[in-house]
């Protein structure tokens, strides 16, 4: 901590953010303890949010994010080129997604899963929210790409009540 510049190192990397000046970072015996001045309401909600980005930073620099996407359709695939993802999603063109810098991609080809890790959570959150905006599932045939957990919930098509000759 140096001033309301925060640091963590690990083994993935080193990660720094400024916090708010309000909340007091201590690190004592193995633990860091995020204190606030008062109870004021702006320092109260301050007080959580600085303890969950302080939380994600020593657990990005340990263990690292990810979050797995799974493409669904005929004729959808996806490779990797280098460091960047190639992914025919039915359109006339193939999709060519860069990997930014401190993320990458694991790409398995026969299931057709995409994995984006690195240890800065809110790019890896970002960079899967950016790929699945890409061709996001549709609720009639579920085609699309979806986060691994995410379940679509589905649409009937039209009914034929009775044909007018």
């Amino acid at each position: 901590m140096e001033g309301d510049l925060f640091r963590a190192k690990g083994p993935k990397g080193t990660m720094e953010r400024r916090l708010h000046p309000n909340m007091k970072i201590e690190i004592q015996s193995g633990e860091i303890l995020v204190t606030r001045p008062n109870d004021e309401r702006q320092n109260r909600a301050l007080h959580g949010l600085t303890r969950t980005l302080v939380h994600n930073m020593v657990h990005g620099v340990t263990e690292g994010f990810s979050k797995q996407l799974n493409i669904v359709g005929v004729g959808y695939k996806v490779e990797l080129q280098g460091k960047n993802l190639v992914m025919q999603l039915g359109f006339s063109h193939p999709v060519n997604v860069k990997a930014p810098q401190g993320l990458e991609f694991e790409v398995d080809p026969k299931k057709n899963t995409i994995v984006v890790k690195g240890i800065d959570k809110e790019k890896v959150g970002q960079m899967a929210a950016d790929i699945r905006s890409l061709r996001p599932p549709e609720p009639y045939k579920g085609k699309g790409v979806m986060y691994a957990d995410e379940r679509i919930i589905r649409k009937a098509g039209k009914a034929a009540i009775g044909a007018k000759s």
